[in-house]
């Protein structure tokens, strides 16, 4: 594998993968491709804001010439502004925790677990499918409750 291979490959794991490098046309990603790396989404923003906060271009002409809009370019600054460059970094995708289990069924699981306590996880999952349609894996159920610190 090369080196450009592993880093896409690593841009693509970290989230961190420009699907707009192909529109980056600024001089310096142009020029310099062996340091300014367009896929590189991170460096990329930082870039742009670079060029308007101490090169002195607008973000009319230079948020396009990056690949971004305008509207873009200020939610880049917001992030940088808020969180500093670890801001450009994506967050995760996918649900954020067990999106199943509301309140409501959890504090109904945690009030049958301590009725039954002989029941196991795969008991509780069944239960809550009888009492409220949800399918749930009893390991998602025990980690739900483990999170919660109610188990």
């Amino acid at each position: 594998m090369t080196l450009e291979d592993e880093k896409e490959t690593w841009l693509r794991h970290t989230h961190t993968w420009n699907t707009r490098a192909n529109q980056v046309h600024d001089p310096l990603f142009l020029e310099h491709p062996e340091f300014f790396d367009a896929r590189d989404l991170v460096q990329v923003k930082y870039e742009m804001l670079r060029r308007v906060h101490l090169g002195g271009q607008t973000v009319t002409q230079t948020a396009p010439a990056f690949g971004f809009t305008r509207t873009a370019f200020y939610q880049a600054q917001g992030l940088w502004v808020t969180h500093g460059l670890i801001g450009f970094v994506p967050n995760r995708p996918g649900p954020r925790g067990p999106h199943k289990l509301s309140a409501t069924v959890m504090n109904a699981a945690y009030a049958t677990l301590a009725a039954h306590p002989d029941w196991h996880y795969r008991d509780l999952a069944a239960w809550i499918q009888d009492q409220y349609a949800i399918t749930i894996h009893p390991r998602s159920l025990a980690r739900a409750l483990h999170d919660r610190n109610l188990r």
